[in-house]
């Protein structure tokens, strides 16, 4: 196969004549030999210049032509375009994966390309609403086979994102699309880590036009799709971001040192509008309280400096672990706080034993802990402290 035209750089710049040598070679190659037509590209590269003309070589793949702004292709006789191309493939994963792998294999020959390889799925993604349905379908099938796959990043996703295409809900189906095809290649955690590398985690609403723009409706779009899975990821970052909301307010309460009285009708409101159980928010509490003090480096000295602290927000916490799970909950986290502060270690039965007292945990939640519940982190350590304690509290019991 001849190509009959070679760049040169001190040419002027020629997309047509490249796209007419590259689409004659690819026609010559068969519209379903793959393996030929890249032989034909692989040996080419040589000849002509890739690194000037590769967003169009990638049109020329993508679409079988050099595509216009918007979407059409520039040309109209045969020698301007090609069958070989993933527009007019048959909508066959295993045949839109053979493209996928040719695109693979240039970008490793000519590692130039990688960079507008991404250039050019930034551009067609802009483009959908040009393409024909079936069209659409098919790129996001290969989008999917080359993001999932690394060649290209997750973060062209978000191009997708245009007013015009979010409100015909082309953005919405095309990334649906995306998601399913990825998921046939990869596993749920992939597909999340992808979108949260991308910064798509948190917008994955933004797909929906904006009177869609509901939990509901994305969780019943999602499930209908087999994506139930993207949306229990969706509401546990939902769930961290509002805790992590609540954290910052309540440190700055604190900072402001504000008292109890005026941090627990806050919290109880922020705990309300966004369904956070009571478990969560104690030991968000328990957590903020912590850190909301430059503890002293000398064991000694910290000890009561930390008594102290905790006894005045006592009322804090109480007031948030009225259920038997808060307790544990609380519990098992000041466990693990003294086990990652040492200078806490020896603190950990004192604590227990203030808020024993001041009955934000009850001896059932502590009894429990002690038999079962607990953590393995200093497990022998804690155990040992509280087993007098303990003792004494089952005797009181049977007592």
């Amino acid at each position: 196969m001849g190509t009959g035209w070679c760049a040169d750089e001190k040419e002027k710049y020629d997309p047509s004549g490249f796209r007419d040598v590259i689409v004659q070679g690819l026609n010559e190659a068969g519209a379903s030999d793959l393996e030929a037509g890249f032989k034909f590209l692989d040996s080419a590269g040589s000849k002509l210049d890739y690194r000037r003309y590769g967003e169009n070589l990638f049109d020329i793949l993508l679409a079988g032509g050099i595509l216009a702004p918007g979407g059409s292709l520039a040309g109209d006789s045969d020698v301007s375009r090609t069958d070989m191309c993933v527009f007019s493939a048959p909508d066959s994963l295993e045949v839109l994966r053979a493209y996928a792998q040719m695109i693979t294999k240039l970008i490793r020959r000519y590692k130039y390309l990688e960079k507008t390889l991404e250039d050019e799925f930034k551009k067609v993604l802009i483009f959908l609403k040009g393409f024909s349905p079936e069209e659409r379908k098919k790129l996001a099938k290969v989008t999917a086979l080359l993001v999932a796959g690394g060649q290209v990043p997750a973060s062209v996703l978000t191009n997708t994102l245009q007013d015009h295409l979010v409100k015909d809900s082309i953005a919405l189906e095309f990334i649906i699309q995306v998601f399913q095809t990825w998921l046939e290649e990869r596993d749920h955690s992939t597909l999340w880590a992808g979108l949260r590398k991308a910064g798509l985690d948190s917008r994955l609403m933004e797909f929906f036009p904006v009177s869609r723009r509901t939990q509901e409706f994305l969780s019943t779009t999602f499930k209908a799709h087999q994506l139930g899975q993207l949306v229990e990821y969706q509401k546990a970052l939902e769930h961290a971001t509002v805790k992590k909301e609540l954290q910052s307010t309540v440190s700055a309460l604190l900072s402001e040192q504000a008292g109890v009285r005026e941090i627990i009708p806050v919290v109880r409101e922020h705990m309300a509008r966004h369904s956070l159980p009571e478990q969560d928010v104690v030991v968000l509490l328990w957590t903020s309280l912590m850190a909301a003090v430059e503890w002293n480096k000398k064991e000694g000295v910290v000890a009561e400096q930390a008594l102290k602290h905790l006894r005045q927000y006592t009322p804090l916490l109480s007031e948030f672990a009225q259920s038997g799970k808060a307790e544990l909950a609380l519990l098992v986290r000041i466990q693990d706080y003294c086990y990652d502060n040492m200078n806490f270690l020896k603190l950990f039965q004192k604590i227990v034993y203030l808020f024993y007292r001041a009955e934000v945990l009850s001896e059932d939640v502590i009894l429990k802990w002690y038999k079962e519940a607990h953590s393995p982190k200093g497990k022998r350590v804690f155990l040992d402290q509280m087993k007098k304690f303990t003792e004494w509290l089952q005797c009181a019991e049977e007592g």
